[in-house]
């Protein structure tokens, strides 16, 4: 069965996990997505939130990171380390850069800085839902190889668990391989279109490199000052 949306009909609703401890925003935040078509849990705080998001079953979670009990950032974290490829959005009321790229590393995949409008909210996880999605299959270079659908690179017969983000952008690296793929088409391939900057982007490939690379003998992972990346063969 094909999982392409027919045009001009409506589009399926998403299963939500909201982790958010003040009680209007969640209120209106659940009372929105329910109307728009969602299904939607809620936890208030993140120990519960942590629990019900490792039990899975959702294809994006809303995340506070002012939370009681297990703050949002950690609560990521913790997920991203069990192997949980989930789409996370998170909401704060921080809007510097250090506090953007602090959440980036920790495996969020998109950021938005309350107040916000909940139309915003939705469009938001309708375009993480759609860049979720894997890619076509399994592809490799120079004896690394990634599985979009397991989320999973695989170097010298280890595996290495890879977030979302992580996985897009080795994904298009590797399809590219060993020519450059400028940081633009790099940002666009993993957050789409206007979804972060080169400061996220140089977070995101540092932390793909301590997997990929600093375990073995050899780089792949290669800068470009001023350009993008490449995945090189060793010499």
């Amino acid at each position: 069965m094909s999982s392409l949306h027919p045009p001009g009909l409506p589009a399926p609703g998403l299963r939500v996990l909201l982790i958010e401890d003040e009680h209007d925003i969640a209120a209106n935040i659940w009372d929105f997505l329910e109307r728009r078509g969602h299904e939607v849990d809620h936890c208030a705080d993140g120990v519960a939130g942590l629990a019900r998001a490792l039990r899975g079953g959702f294809d994006a979670v809303v995340l506070d990171l002012g939370l009681p009990r297990l703050d949002g950032l950690a609560l990521c974290r913790r997920l991203r380390e069990a192997g949980h490829g989930v789409p996370v959005l998170m909401l704060t009321a921080r809007d510097t850069l250090d506090d953007r790229l602090r959440g980036f590393a920790e495996g969020a995949d998109d950021y938005l800085v309350k107040p916000f409008a909940l139309p915003e909210l939705e469009a938001r996880l309708r375009a993480l839902q759609r860049r979720g999605r894997p890619a076509a299959g399994e592809v490799g270079y120079a004896g690394l190889c990634y599985d979009p659908h397991r989320l999973t690179a695989r170097r010298e017969g280890r595996d290495i668990p890879l977030t979302r983000l992580q996985g897009a952008l080795l994904d298009a690296l590797l399809r590219e391989a060993p020519r450059i793929v400028p940081h633009a088409r790099l940002i666009e391939s993993a957050w789409g279109a206007g979804g972060a900057d080169t400061a996220a982007l140089q977070t995101q490939v540092y932390e793909l490199r301590a997997l990929i690379d600093r375990p073995f003998a050899q780089p792949l992972l290669h800068s470009v000052r001023g350009v993008g990346y490449r995945i090189v063969a060793p010499a």
